[in-house]
C-alpha cells in the first residue's frame, strides 16, 4: 500500500475501507495481490449489478477492440451506438410503453444530472430545482446543489441558488410530507418560485436506504402535473434492475418526464444516459456537450447484458426472490439484536440496516472486511450498513455473505453466533 499511501492524494475513499491491493475479479468475487479472495456486497456501489467482469459483455469488448472498431467518437454515429440504442428501445422501453429520447452524457451519474436539471431550465424558463431532503445525486456543482447531505454542503463544494429541498417520505414522521411541498406551491407568498423541475430517487442510496412508498411517488406525480412542474426519476444507483424492475419506479406506475441513469447501465464500464419526453428537446446542436459523452465499449457490454437479462421477466423474478432472502434473513438479524438494529429497510436487492448507534455501523463494515466481505455504510450520520450484491449473486454465495454478516454483528455486540 505504500505507493498509494505516498503518491496518491488524501482525497481516496474506499481504499481507507478496504486496505488491501485487489488483482482480479469474477462475479461477485474481488481477489487481491495475495490471493485472498472477497465476497462484493458493494458492487461498485451498484456500478456491478451484473458482478465483474460479466462474459458476454468481456467477449463483446474483446471482439470490439480486435476488430478496430471505433472506441471513442464524441456523438458521432457509430454502428454500435445504434446497436445499443435499438436494443435498449426495443427490451426497455417499448415494452414499458414509454416513450423517450436518448442523450449521452459525460460518462458519470453526476453528468446526467446536471444535463436534466439544465434541460428542465431550459424547457420551462424557470430556474428552481426542488430536490429532497437526504438526496444524493451526484459530486459536480449542479448536482452537489440537490444533494440534501450535510457534508457536502459546504461552500467549497457548491453554490446552491435556485435550489429548494422539501421533506422526503418518512422525514416527518407520520406526516405527508407532500403537503408541505403543496403548501409552499399553493401559497405566492411562500418563497418558492414554481420550479422547473423536481429531482428525486425512488430508494434513496446514500441517504440510508429510505424508500418512497408507492402512493407518496404517486401523490408527487400529481402534484407536478397540476403545477406544470418536470418530473425527473434519479435511476443511476436502484435502477438497471436494482430494485427488481429494470426502472426503479415501475411499481408505482408512474411516468417520469425524465430519467437519469448510469452505474451498471455500462456492465462495468463509464457511461450515462438521460431520457426524456420528446417535447422537452429543446437543446441547440452542441448546446450541451462532453468529450467522453458515449462509450462505445459500454454500448458493446450493454448490448449483450440487455440481451441476456431483459429479454423476458425471469431476470427480474430472480431479483425479487433474492431480494426477499434477503429481507427474510436481514429481519431475523433486527429480531435478535433490537437493542443493537434500529431498523431494516430497502427494496429487491438493495438493503439497509440502520444501527442505534451510528458508529456501530462502521465497525459492521469493518468486521465483515477482516471476515473477507464487502460491505459499507451510508446515511447522514453514516448509521446504516448498505448491502448491495450483484443481481447474479448465486444463492450459495448470497447465504455465504449474509452469514458472514450474521457473525460479524454477534462479535459487534459481544454476543454468540
Amino acid at each position: 500500500m505504500e505507493i498509494f499511501n505516498t503518491l496518491e492524494s488524501e482525497v481516496r475513499g474506499y481504499i481507507r475501507s478496504f486496505p488491501v491491493v485487489f488483482d482480479t475479479a469474477e462475479g461477485s468475487q474481488m481477489v487481491d495481490e495475495d490471493g485472498k479472495t472477497y465476497l462484493d456486497f458493494f458492487a461498485g456501489a451498484g456500478t456491478l449489478n451484473y458482478g465483474h467482469n460479466p462474459e458476454k459483455a468481456t467477449a463483446a469488448m474483446i471482439e470490439h477492440l480486435t476488430e478496430k472498431r471505433v472506441v471513442h467518437g464524441l456523438d458521432k454515429a457509430t454502428k454500435v451506438k445504434r446497436s445499443f440504442m435499438e436494443t435498449f428501445n426495443s427490451l426497455i422501453l417499448e415494452p414499458r410503453n414509454l416513450e423517450y429520447k436518448f442523450q449521452f452524457t459525460g460518462p458519470t451519474g453526476t453528468n446526467a444530472t446536471e444535463t436534466a436539471m439544465k434541460l428542465a431550465r431550459i424547457a420551462t424558463g424557470r430556474s428552481t430545482i426542488v430536490a429532497f431532503t437526504n438526496g444524493y445525486h451526484g459530486h459536480t456543482m449542479g448536482a452537489l446543489a440537490v444533494t440534501g447531505n450535510e457534508s457536502y454542503r459546504d461552500e467549497s463544494y457548491d453554490n446552491r441558488g435556485s435550489v429548494s429541498h422539501m421533506p422526503f417520505d418518512g422525514f416527518l414522521g407520520d406526516m405527508d410530507t407532500l403537503r408541505v411541498f403543496e403548501r409552499y406551491l399553493e401559497d405566492s407568498g411562500s418563497g418558492l418560485d414554481t420550479p422547473a423541475a423536481v429531482i428525486v430517487e425512488t430508494v434513496q442510496g446514500e441517504g440510508g436506504i429510505k424508500v418512497a412508498s408507492t402512493e407518496w411517488l404517486q401523490k408527487l406525480e400529481k402534484l407536478c402535473r397540476k403545477y406544470e412542474i418536470l418530473l425527473i426519476i434519479d435511476d443511476i444507483q436502484v435502477g438497471n434492475g436494482r430494485t427488481g424492475k429494470f426502472f426503479s419506479f415501475e411499481e408505482a406506475g408512474i411516468v417520469p418526464d425524465m430519467v437519469c441513469l448510469s452505474k451498471s447501465l455500462g456492465g462495468g464500464l463509464p457511461m450515462a444516459l438521460l431520457l426524456f419526453r420528446p417535447d422537452l428537446d429543446k437543446w441547440e446542436p452542441g448546446q450541451h456537450t462532453g468529450t467522453f459523452r458515449g462509450n462505445n465499449l459500454a454500448f458493446a457490454a450493454s448490448v449483450q447484458l440487455l440481451q441476456e437479462y431483459w429479454a423476458d421477466d425471469s431476470f427480474e423474478k430472480e431479483i425479487f426472490r433474492k431480494g426477499e432472502l434477503m429481507r427474510s434473513r436481514l429481519q431475523k438479524m433486527a429480531d435478535k439484536y433490537p437493542e443493537h438494529i434500529a431498523e431494516i429497510r430497502g427494496r429487491g436487492m438493495v438493503w439497509g440496516i440502520e444501527m442505534k448507534n451510528p458508529a456501530d455501523a462502521g465497525t459492521f463494515s469493518k468486521i465483515n472486511f477482516s471476515h473477507n466481505l464487502i460491505t459499507e455504510t451510508c446515511g447522514s450520520k453514516d448509521d446504516v450498513l448498505k448491502l448491495l450484491p450483484a443481481l447474479t449473486i448465486s444463492d450459495e454465495l448470497l447465504n455465504e455473505g449474509l452469514d458472514i454478516m450474521e457473525k460479524s454483528l454477534s462479535e459487534l455486540v459481544g454476543g454468540e453466533a
